[in-house]
């Protein structure tokens, strides 16, 4: 088992790293031919950034169009901020300090992101727009986030599990070794749809976090008369003609 979930957690960190890395430079290298950030809109870089932060952190443009789907996704968002954070002291000899901090908050954030996701699962159920857009594996995955979450919440209220052993696994885990991991009905299921959400998340709706940065509407600063833009290929291509 230890084996097992040795292997399977290397594969799915090298599926999540390369699929991101080959995704954001796709983001990256794809053109933006058009000033099309959405008005009203920063006319400095820094305004720009601190729009991005707005967006980011409170969600902005959320909360300006519908305030009770706002309230969940930023209770899950900030809640799930909050659970991996704690998770950090797994992955570390000496956890930080901020990573001391959080551990009694993360605990509990793990009921916020419960509470988050089953709002925004019933807004896809109940919303007769937001259900026409659905597709299956919108509900996988807020199912597959619901069960790691209660999985958690389980081990860490109900069905206590060695956290020792767990955390000297990955201790070990990362320096190419394997130690033994405790056997746990909990942990399995909670271990086993982490691996398979990394190993989803390329190729997944959830690609939004990275995404969010390459909005040609958010990460535009709105200056049309003052600055011609004019996409790299463009202004090669133009350079090509005049030569």
């Amino acid at each position: 088992m230890s084996t097992f979930f040795a292997l399977l957690f290397w594969f799915a960190t090298a599926v999540i790293i390369i699929g991101l890395g080959f995704k954001i430079r796709q983001y990256w290298v794809t053109p933006a031919p058009l000033k099309i950030p959405t008005t009203p809109a920063p006319t400095t870089k820094s305004g720009v950034v601190y729009r991005m932060a707005k967006e980011v952190i409170v969600f902005e443009s959320l909360f300006k169009s519908n305030k009770w789907i706002w309230i969940f996704g930023w209770i899950f968002h900030m809640s799930l901020f909050l659970v991996l954070a704690r998770h950090l002291r797994y992955f570390q000899e000496q956890p930080w300090f901020l990573v001391n901090v959080i551990q009694p908050f993360g605990k509990y954030a793990a009921f916020g992101m419960v509470i988050g996701l089953l709002g925004l699962l019933v807004r896809r159920i109940v919303v007769d727009r937001v259900r026409y857009i659905s597709s299956p594996s919108d509900f996988l995955m807020l199912i597959m986030l619901l069960v790691i979450g209660f999985s958690g919440i389980v081990m860490s209220f109900f069905i206590h599990t060695d956290i020792i052993a767990v955390r000297e696994f990955f201790l070990n885990w990362m320096g190419f070794s394997i130690s033994e991991l405790p056997f746990s009905v909990p942990l399995m299921v909670h271990l086993s749809l982490v691996a398979l959400l990394m190993i989803v998340f390329p190729f997944s709706k959830l690609l939004h976090a990275p995404g969010v940065f390459f909005s040609p509407t958010r990460n535009q600063v709105d200056n049309p008369r003052e600055q011609r833009h004019i996409a790299d290929w463009a202004a090669k291509l133009e350079t090509e003609n005049k030569g």
